[in-house]
């Protein structure tokens, strides 16, 4: 008859357990517009993107080899996948609060009573006492506490995988962002050794000019002059290189030096391709990881209303214990030294209400600022994805009239030295021509390296690469 009146009790509380407090959640609705504002300018379209593999589109071997490494070896990003561990851990915990709860225990007491305090005459005083047992309690979640719990855990354990994501997302750019300045540095470097060897053979003209009666000593001195400014840029260029080296080597979870022989010898700027196709601004809520983290979070604050509403009703609980308790050791495990008993519990914090309250007028402003949040995120991708639009486009402009300049300004050195060298032309004009074909030169190369950079930052701003890393 009692197991009957227990079985009734949980059967009871499993219909009672049918609904939630708290708000339902619903992923709030985002105006967006149809497509990039500043998409076309520069070969950008708003034509479906394929971003899983972006920086495949350099077609750089050695950058390819460098992103696979990258994902393998990269300590922030193995700090993140450590902290993705850890809230599976703790979602694992929120969904065995669903399960009843069992304790074993055993005991050995030994007692003396006092003789004085009896009122009656017993053979001993002195007792021991043997107990072992189990100790069980199940919590039925009748208002959905629990179940809240359980998807907040979810949802924070989603938001905590994208944030993983977004880490990824931020090691790929840093990476092909490294390696692109790095091979535009080589170019640079390249430029002015170029430079330093034609301003070398200009000074020797000019002495031998002088020597000959045909210049005078300010023509050498300035000439000497224009040599040693261009030979200046050579140590910061080595120290811009080494460093980029250094920064791979450390994205790559080496020591920095580590990749310094892969980077002997110079090779070109990565290329960007003819067309960039961006996809839609409807499709960035679902890539950008830190817009999904943003939206998760929200989830999550939505479900902490709903636990911290639960506190302010009744618990309801199934307890239970069994065992064997005897005087003696040898008699413990018998049926004459056997106890149970079980029931219903109802517990009720009513003079916690104030603070209970408040808790849940807490919880839900932190849901407001987790709605606010998540569209500033919004808007703060969108806004990320027009500058990197607009910044790809008017540096591929620059670059085609930095291609110009310098097309120009080789003509104007060669004109200005064969007037000198007929001894029609100022020396000064030669000196200034050279002047500005290194500089348009060194400009060319600074541009074609932010073209490709930009176009990195745009991948990022899209949120690509976080597909290629199992989860």
């Amino acid at each position: 008859m009692t197991l009957i009146r227990f079985a009734a009790c949980a059967g009871l509380a499993g219909v009672l357990a049918g609904c939630s407090v708290g708000p339902n959640y619903h992923r709030p609705s985002v105006a967006l517009p149809a497509n990039w504002a500043e998409a076309g300018p520069g070969g950008t379209t708003n034509a479906g993107s394929h971003l899983a593999q972006w920086w495949k589109v350099f077609q750089d071997p050695v950058l390819n080899s460098l992103i696979t490494r990258a994902v393998k070896s990269n300590y922030t990003l193995k700090a993140a996948e450590a902290r993705v561990r850890a809230a599976r851990a703790l979602r694992g915990a929120a969904l065995a609060a669903f399960l009843p709860t069992i304790d074993a225990n055993g005991t050995y007491t030994v007692a003396r009573r006092s003789a004085s305090g009896l009122s009656f005459r017993v053979n001993t005083l002195d007792t021991e006492t043997y107990q072992a047992g189990f100790d069980a309690s199940w919590e039925i979640d009748v208002f959905g506490g629990e179940r809240r719990a359980l998807q907040e855990a979810n949802a924070t354990l989603q938001s905590i995988e994208d944030d993983r994501r977004d880490v990824l997302v931020s090691l790929l750019a840093e990476v092909a962002r490294s390696y692109v300045g790095l091979r535009g540095t080589q170019k640079r470097l390249a430029i002015a050794r170029q430079n330093i060897d034609a301003e070398q053979e200009t000074v020797n003209i000019t002495q031998l000019r002088f020597a000959q009666g045909l210049a005078s000593e300010l023509d050498v001195s300035q000439a000497k002059a224009l040599l040693a400014t261009t030979r200046a840029q050579v140590p910061a260029l080595v120290t811009a290189l080494k460093q980029s080296s250094h920064q791979l080597s450390v994205l790559l979870g080496q020591p920095p030096g580590a990749l310094d022989s892969l980077f002997t010898n110079s090779a070109p700027i990565p290329p960007t391709p003819p067309e960039v196709p961006v996809g839609l601004p409807s499709q960035l809520l679902l890539r950008r990881p830190d817009v999904r983290s943003s939206e998760r979070q929200l989830a999550a604050a939505t479900a902490a209303i709903g636990v911290a509403e639960a506190e302010l009703f009744p618990k309801f609980s199934l307890l239970g214990n069994a065992g064997y308790q005897s005087l003696k050791l040898g008699s413990l495990i018998s049926p004459a030294s056997e106890f149970w008993s079980a029931g219903p519990s109802v517990t009720w914090r009513l003079l916690e209400y104030p603070r209970l309250r408040a808790e849940v007028k807490s919880q839900s402003a932190q849901a407001q600022q987790a709605l606010a949040q998540f569209n500033q995120t919004v808007l703060t991708a969108l806004q990320d994805v027009e500058d990197q639009l607009v910044a790809y486009a008017q540096e591929k402009q620059r670059y085609l009239a930095l291609d110009e300049a310098v097309a120009e300004s080789r003509q104007a050195l060669d004109l200005s030295r064969r007037l000198y060298t007929e001894g029609v032309g100022e020396f000064l004009n030669v000196l200034e021509a050279e002047r500005s074909l290194y500089q348009a030169e060194d400009a060319l190369v600074q541009s074609q390296d932010s073209v490709s950079v930009d176009l990195v930052a745009l991948y990022k701003a899209l949120g690509g690469g976080w597909e290629t890393a199992t989860d």
